[in-house]
């Protein structure tokens, strides 16, 4: 069942780009919007990340956290952060778990073909650990 608003967000243990286990209650009483994306590197995931990241200063003074999350590896998101100087958390869930917990990896449709994968979405999760 997909999650809405009100929910209790999905607990999550992940490594970040520099192999940190980060979990939800790294942000408990804080604000924070938690974004999936499809894959490190790429033209949209790029600019979607770039676009947080410049609106950093702004989330900041509301008291709003940014972590992504993706099943690309660690390495990689090193990578990824270091080339476009990401100043928040990448989220490594090679496992599927937590993509699957909020109901973000399912079927895609890409140039007529159809694949399995992370279906871009985002959550504003409140400092009461809800939707």
């Amino acid at each position: 069942m997909p999650l809405k608003e009100d929910d209790k967000a999905p607990a999550f243990e992940l490594p970040d780009q520099d192999g940190k286990v980060r979990t939800i209650l790294d942000w408990a009483g804080k604000w924070l919007l938690v974004y999936f994306y499809p894959k490190d590197d790429t033209p949209g995931c790029t600019k979607e990340a770039c676009s947080f990241q410049a609106q950093i200063p702004d989330f900041g003074k509301a008291g709003l956290d940014v972590v992504g999350i993706s099943v690309d590896t660690v390495e990689s998101h090193k990578k990824f952060a270091g080339k476009y100087k990401l100043k928040f958390p990448l989220l490594s869930d090679e496992q599927k778990e937590v993509v699957d917990l909020y109901g973000v990896w399912g079927k895609k449709t890409f140039m007529g073909k159809e694949s399995m994968g992370v279906i871009r979405s985002s959550f504003l999760i409140n400092p009461e650990g809800h939707i």
